[in-house]
């Protein structure tokens, strides 16, 4: 589903920002077993309440997720921004959900957005386009439908 990219340089996290990032890419691995229409689902659930990530947030919590995973600093990139959308609602915010697909040559492929912009992200605005996107409440994207 994702695109090849190299394996970020391994930092080290705080512990309690490790078990964190572990426990949002524990819950990513069962939830992207499940249907789109069910991933779908409990997203719009989870994300009530909190607030819209920035970029700098949703970064942070990609670096997270990537420097506690192999999948998902790899071409994991359903788990890898599931995980991304779990930790961040974890610290209260929300950044976009997004999965796509370009059709020359086809690809799928799923990706966060912050501010108007995927975030981390080799490819630039616009390559993929969006199927399923899950805002956060007030985003720009938001239409204040489930």
């Amino acid at each position: 589903m994702s695109s090849s990219m190299a394996l970020p340089e391994g930092g080290s996290l705080p512990l309690r920002e490790r078990l964190a990032a572990l426990v949002a890419v524990a819950a990513a691995r069962l939830l992207a077993r499940r249907s789109p229409r069910w991933i779908r689902s409990v997203l719009l659930l989870v994300r009530r309440g909190a607030r819209p990530a920035t970029v700098a947030e949703a970064s942070a919590a990609r670096r997270a997720v990537t420097a506690v995973s192999a999948l998902c600093a790899g071409e994991g990139c359903l788990p890898r921004s599931l995980a991304t959308v779990l930790l961040c609602r974890m610290r209260g915010t929300w950044p976009t959900w997004c999965t796509g697909v370009r059709t020359a040559p086809f690809a799928a492929h799923a990706w966060v957005v912050a501010d108007g912009v995927p975030v981390d992200e080799p490819h630039p605005p616009g390559h993929y386009r969006p199927v399923i996107v899950v805002p956060s409440y007030g985003s720009p994207g938001w239409t204040g439908r489930r």
